[in-house]
């Protein structure tokens, strides 16, 4: 048999990154798929560090990712989306995560105003004239 033949038939050995996560998403949230938070934690949700919250190294209860999400916002909030990417995990796991710090008063969670929300170009331009009126 030739070395082409006999080496296409045996398995690929996975090394370290080769082999994927090592921990499955249902484990780092306790087999939760959604959190109980009373915000809505949609992908452009802000999430920023509480600044009056200890250290999350210290605490014991907290998970690795946990920390992570924590320290990923020290510098500049960031959003859900921003967070999963960084992290390499789903959204749904980061949502899960984000909710427990929330309820751990470690981060509070922030949302862009809706752009209905914001006032008309031509109202803010009306007012700008007006004030330059005056």
């Amino acid at each position: 048999m030739s070395d082409s033949l006999r080496n296409s038939r045996t398995p690929p050995h996975w090394i370290d990154a080769d082999a994927g996560p090592v921990v499955r998403p249902y484990a780092m949230t306790r087999g939760r798929t959604a959190h109980d938070s009373r915000h809505r934690l949609d992908l452009i949700a802000l999430v920023v560090p509480d600044a009056s919250a200890a250290d999350p190294r210290h605490d014991q209860t907290l998970s690795p990712e946990h920390v992570e999400i924590v320290e990923r916002c020290g510098g500049t909030p960031q959003s859900i989306a921003e967070l999963a990417a960084g992290l390499d995990l789903p959204v749904g796991v980061v949502r899960v995560l984000v909710g427990d710090l929330v309820d751990d008063e470690l981060v509070h969670v922030t949302r862009p105003v809706p752009p209905a929300e914001l006032p008309d170009v031509s109202i803010l331009r009306e007012v700008i004239n007006g004030l330059r009126a005056l």
